[in-house]
């Protein structure tokens, strides 16, 4: 099955007609966004992190794959796991994250060039990493493995540097490319025309709907953790007026909530 869900994930990885993927934080988000009508899920590093009481980048390797193992039982989906770097620095760290990651029943994983101590990693050992990553990748049982170039995130403003990334990670056995942190659609549209690989977007404020990230040649769209941090806002924002208003008006998104898990879940409103 892993071979077979791995060849229907990249399947819908289209040019043009972006494969909008959803990134659920738990088990539960995993089934509504399922039932929605949602063909594919990816795993959130910070959305996981958060439902332990943690910060982005504070789950473990074990925890990581238990996590991705549990998002890939609740659906039948296809499922990414967020890998992160691999926890670790080195190629063999990425090999064996994406090794472990094949027994989950994922059908895709992403692995980042950058590490919590050590910063983004020089071109050529993040390019090491991911040819790793690949070999692992794409043995007998397969995975669909993106590959991430996370400068823009991480305080270097350089698309000519994240070209060449995505360009050299496409070289070394990535199936897909992905730079978080793209602002506009001119950025979009020179990473697409740049790279011959689908290319996953980060939904985010600055840039095109759907429909005009389909326009300029984007093959996926993911969330990352804002879903999950727009369900904390939201039940943040429900809490301070209980607490400081005494008054209940979160009642009415509470109805469309209920009303939605209820469908998800199997029971009539």
């Amino acid at each position: 099955m892993t071979n077979e869900l791995a060849d229907h994930f990249l399947s819908l990885h289209q040019p043009g007609v972006p494969l909008v993927m959803p990134n659920p934080w738990d088990r539960g988000s995993a089934v509504l966004f399922a039932s929605l009508g949602f063909k594919a899920l990816a795993t959130t590093s910070s959305g996981f992190a958060a439902t332990l009481g943690r910060l982005d980048g504070g789950v473990d390797r074990d925890e990581a794959i238990a996590h991705a193992a549990e998002i890939v039982s609740a659906t039948d989906l296809p499922v990414s796991g967020d890998l992160e770097n691999g926890f670790g620095d080195g190629p063999e760290d990425a090999a064996t994250t994406v090794s472990l990651a094949i027994g989950t029943g994922l059908a895709g994983c992403s692995i980042e060039d950058y590490g919590p101590e050590a910063g983004v990693y020089d071109l050529g050992l993040a390019t090491e990493r991911v040819a790793a990553a690949a070999e692992a990748a794409h043995g007998p049982e397969r995975l669909v493995l993106t590959a991430r170039a996370e400068n823009l995130i991480r305080g270097v403003d350089d698309l000519d540097d994240t070209i060449a990334r995505l360009l050299a990670y496409q070289d070394a056995g990535a199936d897909v490319l992905f730079a978080p942190g793209l602002g506009s659609a001119e950025d979009v549209r020179r990473v697409v025309e740049a790279v011959d690989r689908p290319v996953n977007v980060l939904a985010r404020p600055g840039l095109p709907s759907i429909a005009g990230l389909a326009e300029l040649g984007v093959a996926r769209v993911s969330v990352g953790g804002s879903l999950a941090f727009a369900g904390w806002g939201a039940v943040a924002t429900a809490a301070r007026e209980l607490l400081d208003d005494g008054t209940y008006g979160y009642w009415d998104t509470t109805k469309v909530g209920i009303h939605e898990v209820r469908a998800a879940f199997g029971r009539p409103s």
